[in-house]
């Protein structure tokens, strides 16, 4: 098994005929992503590597009732819309790789993902990864199979690059890769680490989590009450908290917008206290997470 992505993933891609997703789209078709249709309004008609492009969502489910996941390629001011177009169509996964995407657009649509039973990745999201299955969006570039081998070790993270760089470590540690999922590193994530355990926990593939957390924002600190609201979870996690030296440099933001500290609470200092009490096995370095692992799996 896996999570998100797998070998029945039908992808359309919303925002097919733009530059990045014109240049990613044939990647995940290298690897064996299935990609059904893709979408552009005003470009009905039109092909991109082979893949039909049509006006709306609706046209494409229409002709591709098989489409299951979509992965979003179009620019923050359209990013809503684009959302909402994919929840209204029945689309249940979705990926959203825009970046500066409003905070009260992002609230927005939490609201009506609680009103359906759909799962979004994202933003600033480089994409999920199910190695030898599936791949959605640009992570692992267009040498993926070399990135990512098949295992039992998820990942979930904040940063992009570091999912991948995550990957690495674990593999050198002997273990492969379940499924890999970067979530953003935005203030409002459409998955957090927590709904991101919750699906490793029922996948039979993941046997432990590679956590990649950093500062700001409290979705780590949500995984240690989690963990202590739910002693039956039952998956070794191993952790990494990036940004320690940025605690005596409050109120600046390092990269991502949600790397901001405002407050004890969002210190990597006070995260890694918190998960540690809550049975996560934190590591101090990063390439401390393959060894870790060797120790809890």
């Amino acid at each position: 098994m896996s999570i998100f992505a797998d070998k029945d993933t039908k992808l359309l891609v919303q925002g097919i005929t733009g530059r990045a997703a014109r240049e990613k789209t044939p990647h995940m078709m290298d690897y064996g992503t299935d990609v059904v249709a893709g979408v552009t309004p005003g470009k009905g008609g039109q092909k991109v590597h082979g893949v039909p492009v049509y006006d709306t969502v609706r046209e494409a489910v229409e002709e591709h009732p098989e489409i299951n996941t979509s992965l979003i390629y179009v620019p923050h001011f359209a990013a809503r819309d684009a959302v909402l177009e994919a929840l209204d169509s029945g689309i249940d996964k979705i990926n959203v790789t825009t970046e500066r995407i409003p905070t009260r657009d992002m609230w927005e649509l939490q609201e009506k993902l609680d009103n359906h039973e759909a799962t979004l990745v994202g933003p600033t999201s480089v994409g999920v990864i199910s190695p030898g299955k599936s791949k959605i969006g640009p992570i692992g570039g267009n040498r993926a199979e070399e990135a990512y081998t098949k295992g039992n070790i998820g990942i979930v993270s904040k940063s992009g690059g570091m999912t991948t760089e995550t990957a690495q470590v674990v593999q050198k540690a002997g273990f492969g890769i379940s499924t890999a999922m970067d979530i953003g590193g935005d203030k409002v994530a459409g998955t957090t680490f927590v709904e991101a355990l919750k699906m490793f926990e029922k996948d039979s593939q993941t046997d432990a989590v590679a956590m990649f957390g950093e500062l700001g924002g409290t979705y780590e600190n949500q995984v240690a009450d989690f963990l202590e609201n739910n002693p039956g979870f039952d998956i070794p996690i191993v952790a990494f908290i990036t940004g320690k030296f940025t605690e005596d440099m409050p109120s600046q933001q390092y990269g991502h917008a949600g790397a901001v500290i405002r407050g004890d609470r969002d210190k990597p200092s006070y995260k890694e206290r918190v998960l540690s009490e809550s049975g996560v096995h934190v590591v101090d370095v990063h390439h401390e997470i393959g060894e870790k692992l060797k120790e809890v799996v």
